[in-house]
């Protein structure tokens, strides 16, 4: 089945470019557009798509908001949310994330990441290249601890080798770099960052980078707390 896109963005021209871009795809079906947030719930809801498009700065409701809504935890459906940004630093982009969404693209971005994109986040997995996730968290490190807090208890759940694995995930290395770091297999990273998101109950590696600095166990630049 082709995965169900709602295009969220305030300015109608940027949502027919999108709407041309991904229906040109097969396995993908744009099946509404909504141009705030209060009306992204609304079609969330009606609509519910597998994927939100969503832009950040947009009247009435921002795209912060709307993702908090629309991820959390009194959540109607299983739409995830891919955030759009015009800035690669833009100040919302952290927030967003927080808020739940499964990881951003600059407005910018070739077509065909766009609807890889897509495609990764519909599939449950989280989309934020490396080098974006070091350099806004190491941009906004003035809003995380000051490393002299204590260690979260749910840290403490965690084995070593799996503290390992969340260091090198919230410096954002891929699952193929973090295996060829510690010697081992792709599919025991896999294993080892389920694990991670089970016991801290995170949603995806997006959220378990923002964890790690946020818990102080990794400081900004990508160094052990």
């Amino acid at each position: 089945m082709a995965v169900r896109v709602l295009l969220v963005d305030d300015q109608p021209l940027l949502r027919t470019g999108f709407r041309m871009i991904l229906e040109a795809e097969q396995d993908l079906a744009v099946v509404g557009e909504a141009g705030d947030g209060e009306q992204a719930l609304e079609q969330v809801r009606r609509l519910q798509p597998d994927v939100v498009l969503m832009d950040v700065r947009m009247p009435r409701m921002d795209g912060v908001e709307a993702t908090r809504r629309i991820t959390g935890p009194e959540r109607d459906g299983p739409a995830k949310v891919l955030v759009l940004t015009t800035f690669d630093l833009d100040e919302y982009v952290v927030e967003a994330l927080r808020a739940g969404a499964s990881g951003f693209l600059l407005k910018d971005a070739p077509a065909a990441e766009l609807v890889q994109a897509i495609r990764v986040v519909a599939a449950g997995e989280a989309m934020l290249a490396p080098s974006v996730t070091r350099r806004l968290l190491d941009k906004y490190a003035g809003h995380l601890p000051s490393g002299e807090e204590p260690v979260p208890d749910a840290l403490r759940t965690l084995t070593e080798r799996e503290v390992e694995v969340l260091k090198l995930v919230a410096r954002g290395l891929s699952n193929a770099e973090i295996a060829a770091d510690l010697f081992v297999s792709e599919t025991t990273v896999k294993t080892h960052v389920g694990h991670v998101l089970t016991k801290l109950g995170l949603r995806d590696r997006v959220q378990a980078a923002v964890y790690a600095y946020e818990s102080g166990l990794v400081r900004p630049g990508g160094q052990p707390g």
